[in-house]
């Protein structure tokens, strides 16, 4: 489902988190003729990166490829979101990722561990050794913070989202406080599983992400 044109296999997905899907996972390369030069931006997550429930041309990737094209900039969007992903999956993946040179990646992790009851230190070490490894490939890193419901108690919660912040502050980049801001709990964004967006919530996603990623872009041929 989550396959585009000239998309490659990516390792199989972890077993069955809340944030999952049985589809299999693969690289989402937008119009590849089109923008085959370009600059890559890599969406590097899990199913909210790889847009479980939606069109492949409604994750927010894709919308997000759109934006770019239409502002006119040149850049290659690559969905390298696997549904079910962790951090521990993602530092796993990260040597392959980085063979596709990416000059930006957006990276959205966290989320299943969270839900899973995963320890904060763990997450923090496997997401600390991710941005290290695209900084020393010089890669533009966005980091993706995310938030999770209460069920684990206030100091959990709370620490999973300073932790975003931390590691932004540690590396010196660009945090999105929240990938899902006016998105989340709101019935007519969000799917039946109240986690995963419409491709409307998408749509808010992707203008999130493009308003972080401004900074970066340089100038474009109609600007």
């Amino acid at each position: 489902m989550f396959g585009g044109c000239d998309s490659e296999p990516l390792p199989p997905s972890p077993p069955s988190p809340t944030i999952s899907s049985s589809a299999e996972s693969s690289i989402s390369i937008s119009s590849p003729t089109v923008h085959q030069d370009y600059p890559r931006i890599v969406a590097f997550g899990n199913s909210l990166t790889a847009g479980l429930g939606v069109a492949p041309d409604q994750s927010y990737p894709s919308q997000l490829q759109q934006r770019l094209d239409d502002a006119g900039y040149h850049y290659r969007v690559i969905n390298a979101g696997v549904s079910g992903d962790t951090t521990a999956g993602g530092l796993r993946r990260l040597n392959w990722v980085l063979k596709s040179k990416p000059s930006i990646v957006i990276v959205e992790l966290g989320a299943n561990d969270a839900l899973r009851g995963q320890p904060l230190g763990t997450m923090y070490s496997n997401l600390n050794e991710i941005i290290l490894g695209f900084r020393e490939a010089h890669t533009v890193v966005v980091l993706a913070g995310m938030k999770i419901p209460p069920n684990y108690g206030q100091e959990y919660t709370t620490g999973f989202e300073s932790m975003f912040e931390q590691l932004a502050q540690e590396h010196d980049v660009t945090l999105i406080p929240f990938l899902l801001e006016g998105v989340a709990a709101r019935p007519g964004l969000n799917q039946a599983d109240g986690i995963h967006p419409t491709a409307a919530g998408y749509e808010i996603v992707a203008d999130t992400v493009m308003e972080a990623l401004a900074p970066f872009l340089g100038s474009s041929e109609s600007g």
